[in-house]
């Protein structure tokens, strides 16, 4: 297919360095990943993912979990499955 059409989009930098990091963390480029995104919308007829805007429990839970508040860790799935039975 000949691929003419040009897309043009303003972003904040940082957002498109996170961004950009990752997608060379997955082996892909830019360009990719935005091909990939709009192939799946056409695929689905529509943004190939939720969008929601989370409600207060969750954005404070969010909140706390970026400060370190409240998070656990274990060494293996069978630890953190068994800390559910206590």
């Amino acid at each position: 297919m000949n691929k003419t059409a040009v897309i043009h989009a303003r972003i904040e930098p940082q957002t498109k360095r996170k961004a950009e990091g990752v997608l060379r963390h997955l082996g892909m480029s830019p360009t990719e990943a935005i091909r990939l995104f709009y192939r799946q919308i056409c695929l689905r007829s529509g943004i190939p993912f939720p969008v929601r805007i989370p409600n207060e429990e969750t954005r404070a839970t969010l909140q706390k979990s970026r400060k370190g508040e409240g998070v656990e860790s274990f060494d293996s799935l069978d630890d953190m499955f068994a800390s559910w039975e206590r």
